[in-house]
């Protein structure tokens, strides 16, 4: 079947394809991780399945000056907060190191504020020695993800699974440089945006994120 025409249910529907998939791995002490917001009923999913505990990573994209959709990088959460910047975006946007550092430090506070909201003093899940199964509802550029993977690759992780429903084939040739193992239900040749590939893919809210972190 043409790529074009494989549309998931929902992000819970994928979720379960997806932990089908895990569930056939030999994972050590695994531990889920969600990309929040979109990515946190998948795993919600996998964590179920996988009787693996569950966690977020909190990353967020830094846009680029002329078009904040446009990922010029992404910062990751942590002792020491992880950058990840796509440098050919870099130099076509023109962006200096003073607006990477303003978007830096406000997508980082962002991050604070949501961790506190959803997950209130908890604190974080230790990958140290584990196999990290880091999920998403979906890649573009991949730049939030491998902002992810880096940041708990210094945090110790013995292996890291990137889990996702549906990203472009170059996009997952560059996941797979950081990762030890990808795990993607469609390598898509012929990308239209993530949305494309879910019959829902409406936005969550925060409520609707609290919910599922409880459930799980």
């Amino acid at each position: 079947m043409d790529d074009q025409e494989r549309v998931f249910t929902n992000r819970a529907e994928a979720g379960r394809q997806l932990a089908a998939r895990l569930a056939s791995m030999t994972l050590d002490r695994p531990a889920v991780y969600a990309l929040p917001r979109g990515g946190v009923p998948v795993a919600v999913e996998i964590s179920r399945a996988l009787e693996a505990p569950l966690d977020l990573v909190m990353v967020r994209k830094i846009g680029a000056p002329s078009n904040p959709e446009v990922a010029l990088g992404a910062v990751v959460e942590g002792a020491v907060p992880q950058t990840v910047l796509n440098e050919d975006v870099r130099r076509i946007s023109g962006a200096d190191e003073a607006y990477i550092e303003r978007a830096r430090t406000r997508e980082l506070a962002e991050m604070e504020r949501r961790r506190a909201l959803y997950l209130g003093d908890r604190e974080r899940l230790d990958p140290t020695g584990r196999t990290a199964v880091l999920v998403d509802d979906g890649l573009a550029t991949g730049a939030t993800m491998k902002a992810a993977i880096a940041a708990i690759r210094r945090q110790g992780a013995a292996r890291i699974v990137a889990a996702i429903p549906v990203a472009p084939e170059d996009t997952l040739v560059e996941i797979a440089a950081l990762a030890d193992d990808v795990v993607c239900l469609i390598p898509s040749r012929a990308f239209r945006g993530v949305g494309g590939f879910f019959a829902d893919f409406h936005q969550l809210t925060d409520e609707e994120t609290i919910g599922l972190l409880r459930q799980a």
